[in-house]
């Protein structure tokens, strides 16, 4: 099989990584977004709407690119090299994958125009307080009245959410709170009334927010799909999540080894230790396994057998988590202190990657999926 990129994929990925470094190759601008008000500067957005990133994945119909899973894996590895902070995985990615998947033609054309464009930010709503990883535990509740359903609940650790203006929630239409049946997903207005929100910065510096629902009514139409949307949607933001680790892996890799070539110890470039050598080489093959992994998964999520795709994801997201893990960990260690510092760029890394590992599920929650 042929791995190769396409003259078309090539170019998006050099025209991705001039983007980022004209705005990410300093780390002090990083640092800059995070203390803006929203977490990350609208007019970086801008420029992914200017480029056609936030066009990529949509149906042409919607002003989009018809990109498949390959180009959003080579936007989400340049995401991870940058550190970008835009919320790109929570309202392209994510959310843009529910709407693709769920949303009726007039949503569609609705939404997916503005979100193209970088008019307008959409988040997923569906983690609760005690739902941990599994999508099904729900307890927002979601009645009918007449033309409209009115929800209750409260969403936890909503990734963008404090932006969105628009909020895809997961909600319960009949059945007890773990029922894989009686889910659905409803697209709320953020600034509808009863809707309230507080936002935060992560430990990674992306933004997430606790979202409570106080009898919000919402148009019966914008009622976009149930669990299976959902978890596709949530499939495709594994396998971008993957390309996203590689991504960070691979500077984080690069940063370590030129690191060693400039500490000296005892007169030398600790980077001559035989002993060190290896274990940068140990660091360089992890990231080429998982590398191997997130292709997979970029291949595997379009597969229409829900249970085929999940297992693959699984398998992805159970390697890379190893994977980031040893990476990180070698790379906090040859650095000494330093890595430990918030001024410096390496701890920020596996501080990432350590939050890509528990978001849908760590690496040893989708072995255990595997197993059962």
């Amino acid at each position: 099989m042929d791995f190769d990129f396409t003259e078309e994929q090539r170019l998006l990925r050099d025209s991705v990584g001039k983007l980022f470094a004209s705005r990410y190759a300093d780390f002090e601008k990083r640092k800059a977004y995070a203390k803006l008000p929203e977490g990350f500067d609208r007019a970086v957005w801008a420029e992914y709407a200017e480029a056609g990133l936030l066009a990529l994945p949509f149906d042409e119909a919607q002003g989009g690119f018809g990109g498949g899973p390959v180009e959003t894996m080579i936007v989400m590895e340049e995401i991870g090299k940058a550190l970008a902070l835009e919320p790109y995985l929570a309202a392209i990615v994510f959310a843009g994958a529910a709407l693709r998947h769920g949303s009726s033609a007039a949503v569609r054309d609705e939404v997916i125009p503005a979100l193209a464009a970088g008019e307008t930010i959409v988040a997923v709503a569906h983690t609760e307080r005690s739902s941990r990883h599994d999508l099904e535990d729900v307890t927002t509740t979601a009645k009918r009245d007449g033309d409209h359903f009115i929800l209750e609940g409260e969403k936890s650790v909503v990734l963008g959410g404090d932006t969105a203006d628009w909020l895809i929630v997961s909600a319960r239409l009949a059945g007890s709170r773990r029922d894989r049946d009686g889910i659905g997903l409803f697209l709320v207005d953020a600034k509808a009334e009863g809707v309230s929100r507080r936002g935060y910065p992560m430990q990674d510096l992306l933004r997430g927010a606790e979202i409570s629902l106080a009898s919000v009514r919402v148009p019966a139409a914008r009622q976009i799909g149930d669990l299976a949307v959902l978890e596709r949607a949530r499939d495709e933001t594994i396998a971008a999540l993957c390309a996203e680790a590689v991504g960070a892996m691979e500077a984080l890799v690069g940063l370590t080894v030129d690191y060693m070539k400039q500490r000296k110890q005892f007169g030398v470039a600790i980077s001559v230790f035989q002993a060190l050598q290896h274990r940068a080489v140990d660091m360089y093959v992890a990231l080429e396994q998982a590398r191997s992994l997130a292709i997979f998964a970029a291949l595997s999520v379009a597969d229409d057998d829900a249970e085929a795709r999940g297992k693959a994801m699984a398998l992805a997201k159970a390697g890379v988590g190893k994977a980031l893990h040893f990476v990180g960990q070698q790379a906090i260690q040859l650095h000494g202190g330093i890595a430990m510092t918030m001024e410096y760029k390496a701890g920020h890394y596996f501080k990432r990657l350590t939050m890509i590992d528990t978001m849908f599920g760590n690496a040893d929650h989708h072995r255990r999926r595997l197993a059962a």
